[in-house]
């Protein structure tokens, strides 16, 4: 196993929260993720960061404003990622509760690669002739892209929240968080976040010039299912601000007040939405809605979440399940692949993993990254195959073509990817075609010849940035429970809590004798545990191997269902024999 790490807490604060009336478990759990007051957990949307603290919102909302005024035709052109789907289905309802005439177009990954490209500028001149293009989680580094639009008269806004290049593109307006000279607090804000702000500074200035008159103002609140779900599923840190986003969302989600196509996914899962949790939103709905942006056209998910119609929702979201099943499949062929290559090559002092094979699949690279570097603590970036060329300037023959990889990268703490892939691209001019990204996660585009050199580059820029302790894995936990602490209160009140990247859902630890343990569905192990309380159930997703008979295990304490009854369930995460 790992090495534990029982996180620190302030006892000061725990105190306060315990004296604020607040459980003393979930008290201790709260000071060690930095929570010292009452009101940075109750959560109030007026407690959210105010629109004109977000650069450029307001002067968004003019331009917006002026062009809903004006009948001015709008297209919004979206990422095909989970929080580009939501994104766009929340800038479609939003600005057409707002009285915008707006359509949608979304790349096909296959066909056109990322962002507001210059053919995905010429496609939606061509299907919406738009006078306004309004990016949604893109549009950054868009800077050929917003060049063509202008060529064609079409304005441009650009919303979005990755980091930017060494050059914007001429967009006429642009809201990031992430852009120079923006003091906004909350620089996690997902793309479907940044929309939002957009609209509620919309609406603002729509409520100046008394564009409502005598009926009611849309209610914003009304999108803040699809804003959870975006947010989560896009695994930002989970600060304060995006803390009261997702909370919000999801008690839309318990009351049933959700959007047809949420319900639906929740049908699809088979789960209870009247007990939704962030759990369910980044592992459950969100890579059903991935898998449509993986393995086909995110449109199918932005249609699922645009519906209005449950039955539709319904069809949908079933062909979603289906291509989550088939996404599946597919990384499990891939990650067993990649586990062989690595343990027949051994991966010594390495401290990167630059990977590809010509049969991985484009789409599905980004999650096997994400994989193996969860199992070998690394930062990692997978290639597959793109069927773009590349090419060297005028008189370049078929043959003199490059053949593309398209990789997707996940670091671990301590190195910033996109820093990383900068570093990269500055020291090799041409190694690199495109990058961009986060310091988590990043995507790339490099020719196929230039593979070698690439993960050489890479591997230096590693080693300098990393000390050989970041690459010793340490699981963090909340310490051991005692016997009264395994209660279902208890259980119920950890799950309605807003856990995620950046706020980290507890793991507890501790030493357990097994009394009994079964095989439930051909894949997971399912034990009944005696420790500091007796008669325990847990379960181990995905092994069904014996168990020994005395095991030290990290777990989260869950609930398991069955015939209406709930009761306490330990989901194991990791486990070793205990001396």
């Amino acid at each position: 196993m790992h090495s534990i790490v029982t996180r620190e807490y302030c006892p000061i604060a725990t105190a306060r929260l315990q004296d604020a009336g607040i459980d003393p478990l979930l008290a201790r759990i709260y000071a060690a993720r930095g929570v010292r007051e009452l009101t940075e957990i109750q959560y109030p949307l007026t407690a959210l960061l105010p629109t004109d603290r977000l650069l450029n919102a307001d002067a968004m909302a003019t331009i917006l404003a002026d062009a809903i005024a004006a009948g001015k035709r709008l297209l919004i052109v979206a990422d095909y990622d989970a929080d580009g789907a939501t994104a766009c289905a929340v800038g479609l309802r939003g600005l057409r509760m707002l009285g915008a005439q707006v359509d949608y177009l979304v790349p096909n990954r296959f066909e056109y690669g990322y962002g507001l490209t210059p053919e995905i500028v010429r496609l939606g001149a061509e299907r919406a002739a738009p006078a306004v293009i309004i990016t949604v989680d893109n549009g950054i580094a868009s800077v050929d892209g917003v060049a063509e639009a202008l060529r064609l008269g079409i304005e441009v806004l650009v919303t979005d929240h990755h980091l930017p290049g060494s050059e914007l593109p001429a967009a006429r307006c642009i809201v990031n968080p992430n852009q120079a000279g923006c003091a906004f607090p909350s620089k996690h804000l997902a793309g479907v976040g940044v929309m939002f702000y957009v609209l509620a500074a919309l609406r603002a200035e729509l409520r100046r010039r008394g564009a409502f008159g005598a009926r009611a103002e849309p209610n914003l609140a009304d999108l803040l299912d699809l804003v959870a779900l975006g947010t989560v599923a896009d695994v930002v840190a989970l600060d304060s601000n995006n803390r009261i986003l997702v909370h919000h969302g999801l008690r839309r989600i318990r009351a049933g007040r959700m959007h047809a196509g949420i319900r639906a996914l929740y049908h699809a899962t088979g789960r209870d939405y009247r007990r939704a949790s962030a759990y369910d939103l980044g592992f459950l709905i969100g890579p059903r809605l991935n898998a449509a942006g993986r393995l086909t056209d995110m449109r199918l998910g932005i249609e699922c979440l645009l519906s209005e119609n449950d039955a539709q929702a319904l069809e949908i979201a079933r062909e979603l399940d289906r291509l989550n099943s088939e996404r599946r499949s597919i990384e499990a062929d891939m990650h067993q692949g990649a586990l062989d290559e690595l343990i027949d090559g051994a991966i010594g002092d390495r401290y990167s993993l630059c990977l590809f094979r010509t049969d991985w699949h484009q789409g599905v690279v980004g999650i096997l990254a994400s994989r193996l570097k969860e199992r070998f603590h690394r930062p990692v970036i997978a290639f597959a195959r793109s069927a773009d060329t590349l090419t060297r300037g005028a008189g370049t023959s078929a043959s003199d073509a490059d053949v593309v990889l398209k990789g997707s990268g996940r670091s671990i703490a301590g190195l910033h990817l996109r820093d990383a892939l900068d570093l990269v691209s500055k020291r090799a001019p041409g190694l690199i075609e495109r990058f961009g990204g986060h310091a988590a996660a990043a995507g790339l585009t490099i020719a196929e010849h230039n593979l070698a050199g690439f993960g050489a580059a890479f591997e230096a820029v590693c080693r300098e940035r990393l000390a050989p302790s970041d690459l010793a894995q340490n699981i963090q936990t909340d310490g051991m429970l005692a016997a009264e602490e395994f209660a279902l209160d208890r259980a119920l009140a950890l799950t309605q809590e807003v856990w995620g990247q950046g706020f980290a859902p507890p793991l507890f630890h501790g030493e357990f004798r097994v009394r009994s343990q079964r095989v439930a569905a051909q894949k997971h192990s399912r034990l009944v545990l005696d420790g500091p309380a007796r008669g325990l159930d847990a379960i181990v997703f995905g092994h069904a191997e014996p168990l020994p008979q005395r095991l030290h295990a990290v777990y989260r304490l869950g609930i398991d269902e069955f015939n209406g009854a709930r009761r306490v369930q330990l989901v194991i995460e990791h486990w070793q024999p205990a001396d």
